[in-house]
């Protein structure tokens, strides 16, 4: 099994890289966020090999974070890798996990290849399985806002409720401080 690569992009479509290790091009499906990087760009991916019949594919990952949640995705009855990496591809993996949690099954329908059934089966089937972690993600930007919170002297129970309420496309402080005012009208 392959769990890990570094290599030079040698080459790219739409859907995979190719990436050169040891004189080897590997072919590695991949999110946009890898795919737009330059020819001759480094990489170093976190992989996920799948042996099928008929095929052996690689899909590469910049973080382990990233790597198990799409380990998580694939979980799902009727989600392949080529899907779960759509729903990653969707967004920040703070903001599907937070859709997860909300259940809100309309960011996984604007996904190519999931429909309302599948959206609604993952919210169902991983719910329960990312539970609290969900929200701060392992390294995600919600992990530094929910230390501050605590550090602040809020209880998990409050910033529970409150994270999934902020927009995360704001700076680090802007975030706490919506968080704050939020825990403060409570």
């Amino acid at each position: 099994m392959i769990g890990y690569i570094k290599g030079k992009i040698i080459g790219q479509n739409d859907d995979y890289a190719l990436v050169e290790n040891s004189g080897i091009g590997y072919m590695v499906f991949s999110n946009p966020k890898v795919l737009e990087k330059a020819i001759g760009s480094e990489v170093e991916l976190h992989t996920y090999m799948q042996v099928r019949e008929d095929a052996i594919n690689l899909y590469g990952f910049e973080t382990a974070a990233e790597l198990l949640f799409f380990q998580q995705l694939i979980t799902v009855s009727g989600v392949g890798p080529k899907s779960a990496l759509a729903v990653l591809s969707a967004g920040d993996m703070d903001l599907v996990k937070n859709a997860i949690i909300n259940q809100d099954a309309a960011v996984f329908t604007k996904v190519g290849g999931v429909g309302k059934k599948t959206a609604e089966r993952i919210i169902v089937e991983l719910k329960e399985k990312l539970g609290a972690g969900a929200i701060s993600g392992v390294g995600g930007k919600s992990d530094d806002l929910l230390s501050a919170l605590e550090a602040l002297g809020y209880s998990n129970r409050e910033i529970k409720e409150v994270l999934p309420k902020i927009d995360h496309s704001l700076a680090s402080e802007e975030k706490l401080r919506q968080a704050i005012k939020m825990l403060g009208r409570q």
